[in-house]
C-alpha cells in the first residue's frame, strides 16, 4: 500500500516497511530553521572543550585560521564567559573560478555559565596554532582545621 509517491523511481514509501525511502522527521512542523547559514555555520562548526582540573576551569576553542585580533573573549558580572569571533569571506576577484567552497564564514558566539569556585578576575586566555585556550582559576576551597578535643570524665 502506497502512502505517498516516490520521487526515486517506481519505488514507493510506507510508513510500515523497514525499508521504506520515509524518514519521520519529529521536528518538521516546528517553526525553527535547521538550516545552515553562512550566519550561523560558523557559529555551529566552532567546537569548545571545557574542563576542570583541580586549578582551573580550561576551555579549549577550535578557530583555525583567525587571528587573536579576531577572537573576544568577555566575562560578565554574573559569571558568564563569552567566547566569539567572525570569520571573513575571502575576496572575490573577478577574474577566479570557484570550485568548491567548504570553509566556514560568518560570526560565532558560545556562552557559557561558571560555577561559584570561579575566580572571574583572573581569567587568562591565549591562542597557539588555530586552539584558542581560556583558563579560569578556580577559588582554593580552604579545608576547615580540624583539632581534637580531649574528652574528660
Amino acid at each position: 500500500m502506497s502512502l505517498i509517491p516516490s520521487f526515486f523511481g517506481n519505488r514507493r514509501s510506507n510508513v510500515f516497511d523497514p525499508f521504506s525511502l520515509d524518514v519521520w522527521d519529529p521536528f518538521r512542523d516546528f517553526a525553527v530553521s535547521t538550516t545552515r547559514t553562512p550566519e550561523t555555520s560558523a557559529f555551529v562548526d566552532t567546537r569548545i572543550d571545557w574542563k576542570e582540573t583541580p586549578e582551573a576551569h580550561v576551555f579549549k576553542a577550535d578557530v583555525p585560521g583567525l587571528k587573536k585580533e579576531e577572537v573576544k573573549v568577555e566575562v560578565e558580572d554574573d559569571r558568564v564567559l563569552q567566547i566569539s569571533g567572525e570569520r571573513n569571506v575571502e575576496k572575490e576577484d573577478k577574474n577566479d573560478t570557484w570550485h568548491r567552497v567548504e570553509r566556514s564564514s560568518g560570526k560565532f558566539m558560545r556562552r557559557f555559565r561558571l560555577p561559584e569556585n570561579a575566580k572571574m578576575d583572573q581569567v587568562k586566555a591565549s591562542m597557539e596554532n588555530g586552539v584558542l585556550t581560556v583558563t579560569v582559576p578556580k577559588l582554593v576551597v580552604k579545608k576547615p582545621d580540624v583539632k581534637a578535643v580531649e574528652i574528660s570524665g
